[in-house]
């Protein structure tokens, strides 16, 4: 049986329940959908390590890895994710590696495209974020 691969992912919430998006560049495929930033586990990292680390790497900021969100989202073959709630210790967001940021701010949740993965997730989260 091969090994899975383990991709992280945070749903970044801000004051007043935003969440951020980010816009995928890439691969075509997936080009211009929205997801949770985040990326592969790298051998001898934990999840929580390679969370932190994609986070600096693809937007420039400090996190605070806070709960887990659900057990292993299903991606494809051979690929599962795995998803934490985060806050922002230091920095501004700044899109390094995706076409676009935007802060989505309750009632504007569903106003992106989601990528066909990370919609089952920010439905799960909507129910975790408390109303202002």
């Amino acid at each position: 049986m091969s090994e899975v691969v383990v991709v992280v992912a945070a749903v970044i919430v801000a004051e007043g329940g935003r969440v951020l998006a980010a816009q995928r560049a890439a691969p075509v495929a997936l080009a211009g959908g929205w997801e949770f930033p985040g990326g592969k586990v790298d051998p001898g990292e934990d999840e929580v390590q390679a969370l932190i680390r994609e986070c600096r790497e693809e937007l420039g900021v400090e996190i605070a890895v806070g709960a887990r969100v659900g057990g292993d989202w299903p991606l494809s073959k051979g690929y599962v994710l795995r998803v934490w709630l985060a806050s922002i210790a230091s920095g501004t967001p700044e899109p390094r590696e995706h076409l676009a940021l935007r802060w989505l701010a309750p009632g504007e949740y569903f106003d992106v495209e989601w990528l066909g993965a990370d919609l089952p997730i920010m439905k799960t989260v909507e129910s975790l974020i408390p109303p202002d």
